[in-house]
């Protein structure tokens, strides 16, 4: 029995994706909190110096973007990260056609 291409790269996606899927679980069934590197930072920096005062406010002041919009230009750049990733892929994989005379050409 020979596994072809395909199914090898989606038995390798649907493991990987069942093991993140159980980390996932299993960190929240054990009330671990996932929170980003802004919280985590700014609660060791009062657990080390409570009396410390930060020396920038940031672009906008002491003014806190809503959740809506953090979570809007978050996904927002990963979208921009996946367009560039996706070009680069494709960019590559049509070198890679040329070179092996695969490519197809327009009469």
């Amino acid at each position: 029995m020979k596994i072809t291409d395909k199914a090898f790269y989606f038995l390798g996606f649907a493991i990987i994706a069942a093991m993140v899927v159980g980390i996932l679980a299993y960190g929240a069934a054990n009330g671990f909190e996932f929170s980003g590197a802004d919280d985590q930072g700014g609660d060791a920096i009062a657990e080390i110096d409570p009396s410390y005062e930060p020396w920038w406010d940031g672009i906008w002041g002491s003014y806190e973007l809503p959740g809506e919009t953090e979570s809007t230009l978050f996904a927002l750049q990963a979208a921009i990260g996946a367009i560039i990733i996706g070009y680069i892929v494709g960019y590559f994989h049509a070198v890679d056609k040329a070179r092996k005379g695969k490519l197809l050409k327009k009469q």
